[in-house]
């Protein structure tokens, strides 16, 4: 499980030192890829099977899932963190979610998410007001 909020920097190369504490879960390789919103996912490899799995089960005849898969596996990039726990984010991915030198890696239970900095505060102040009206919707009965 991936949790919290980290503020690392893009380096010049496109590369990103990514949170110790997320490290571990990672040393089998990772795969990171466009996400919604305009960040980007990064899954440890066996979740982005797990991912793949679910979607090789949906019907091919919806629209939707062809082109979800298309979009999701076209830009996937599967990586291995360097010794000093660094991962080169390709440029098409760092065009498409705006990233600059300052990011946002966000814990998101299964997966990582990597937000600019900017675009990340943003949409926070955005989405922290209705975060309480929309618990009881989310997670009927836990909280």
């Amino acid at each position: 499980m991936f949790l919290g909020t980290h503020t690392p920097r893009l380096d010049d190369k496109g590369r990103l030192a990514l949170p110790a504490r997320f490290r571990p879960d990672l040393e089998g390789g990772l795969v990171i890829c466009k996400g919604q919103d305009r960040c980007l996912y990064v899954f440890p490899v066996a979740e982005f099977t797990r991912v793949t799995e679910s979607l090789r089960s949906a019907p091919v005849t919806d629209r939707r899932v062809r082109e979800y898969s298309r979009v999701l596996f076209a830009s996937a990039s599967q990586e291995s963190p360097d010794g000093q726990g660094r991962i080169t984010v390709p440029p098409t991915l760092r065009e498409y979610a705006g990233l600059s030198k300052e990011c946002a890696v966000i814990g998101a239970n299964t997966r990582i998410e990597v937000w600019d900095a900017v675009a990340w505060n943003d949409y926070l102040q955005a989405a922290e007001p209705g975060f309480s009206d929309i618990a009881e919707e989310v997670l009927p009965g836990v909280l």
